[in-house]
């Protein structure tokens, strides 16, 4: 069966997939329908936290599938209920929203927000600033929030109440803040979708400063970085602060589809009984495989990432064909002289799986990959760098 063209044929096609149909894997190694093995350096673009076919996550998914597969939240559950407690107990945050998606989890926030303004300080008061570069979503008013132009193109128009400030400008953010009635403020400690563009502390240390100054909400979106991905177990705290809105997903679930949005003290009162909702949000085997993810990012866990993130800098910096490394922890982007569409058809072709943010080649290992196959990727990477054209 050609599963490449029955793909064309039935399923829409919002997607430029790359020529290889990836059938089973264990860990860091995938293979495709020729048997072919590859290092997988993208995780389902960083959601297979612990690789392809982890046993001790396919297990707790498992045991949960044959007790209860789904509920919904007109019954209380105990992998909801303890996941969002534990995701407390490491955060210091209060309450969680569950859904289904970064992009829910976003929606979750952006409403929580908003309703936290209107009853605070009145109706009026809903504007969201949000950075140039940034990519919060797909659905209507997550497009309004990503900060590319690109993203909004023949779907507007958007959901009103969104500007966009320069990153690493805090006159830019002041000023935004000075001519709207802002609810909040939504950031990307590292901007992935954007090219894999840390924030810098100053910048960030300013948004701190100016949100307590007007009684602006700090909302974090932790989609891609959260989860052990920036070293941390969020990449806030990389940064020496607390928001007052964490939203995450993609690593939360480790291969099952969860969003998070996780409250802080002020707001933690603000959804009431109508206000928001989800049919799968919380499901019983995806917030199981989340518990079992959550307690392996221990600090040996997160030690790993930091001493592999150093290994890749140390080994792509200033290599043949590199013109700069960007990114935190295990999350990279490489800009190559060469074109990186031209790199990861090569990687592919030597058995390394990477994927693009922008122009830039962009690594997602899994957090445990085994150091000898992160070495054997970085070998083709760097090979693929320094062919000249």
């Amino acid at each position: 069966m050609d599963i490449q063209n029955i793909d064309r044929e039935y399923i829409a096609g919002t997607y430029a997939r790359f020529p290889v149909e990836i059938v089973s894997g264990k860990g860091s190694l995938v293979y495709d329908e020729a048997g072919k093995e590859y290092i997988d350096l993208g995780t389902g673009i960083a959601v297979n936290t612990f690789g392809v076919a982890d046993e001790d996550w396919a297990q707790a998914v498992t045991r949960q599938l044959f007790r209860c597969q789904h509920t919904s939240n007109l019954y209380y559950s105990e992998p909801c209920a303890m996941l969002a407690k534990e995701l407390c107990e490491r955060t210091g945050m209060k309450k969680v929203f569950f859904s289904n998606s970064g992009a829910e989890a976003n929606e979750a926030a952006i409403k929580v927000a908003r309703k936290y303004a209107a009853e605070k300080k009145g109706k009026d008061t809903y504007t969201i600033i949000t950075l140039k570069n940034s990519f919060h979503g797909r659905t209507l008013t997550t497009l309004a929030a990503t900060g590319q132009d690109v993203f909004h193109a023949d779907f507007t128009p958007l959901t009103e109440g969104f500007v966009y400030a320069e990153p690493n400008d805090l006159a830019s953010v002041r000023k935004l803040a000075e001519e709207n009635k802002v609810a909040a403020i939504m950031l990307e400690l590292v901007q992935g979708e954007g090219g894999v563009c840390p924030l810098e502390q100053d910048f960030v240390d300013g948004l701190v400063a100016l949100a307590a100054e007007k009684d602006i909400l700090l909302i974090d979106d932790e989609v891609q970085t959260g989860n052990g991905r920036t070293g941390a177990l969020y990449a806030y705290m990389n940064y020496g602060f607390t928001p007052d809105i964490v939203s995450t997903a993609k690593g939360l679930g480790g291969g099952l589809p969860i969003g998070a949005c996780m409250l802080g003290e002020k707001v933690k009162d603000v959804l009431t009984p109508g206000s928001h909702g989800s049919t799968f949000g919380g499901n019983p085997a995806a917030c199981a495989g989340a518990r079992n993810v959550l307690s392996r990012l221990d600090e040996e866990m997160l030690a790993g990432v930091r001493e592999k993130s150093a290994y890749l800098f140390r080994e792509l910096q200033n290599a043949p064909g590199v013109k700069s490394v960007t990114g935190m922890g295990l999350m990279i982007g490489i800009e190559t002289e060469r074109d990186a569409a031209e790199i990861l058809a090569e990687c592919r072709e030597n058995g390394v799986l990477a994927i693009k943010a922008k122009q830039k080649v962009r690594l997602l290992p899994a957090l445990n990959i085994p150091t000898d196959l992160l070495e054997k990727a970085v070998a083709v990477i760097k090979a693929a760098c320094a062919v000249t054209d």
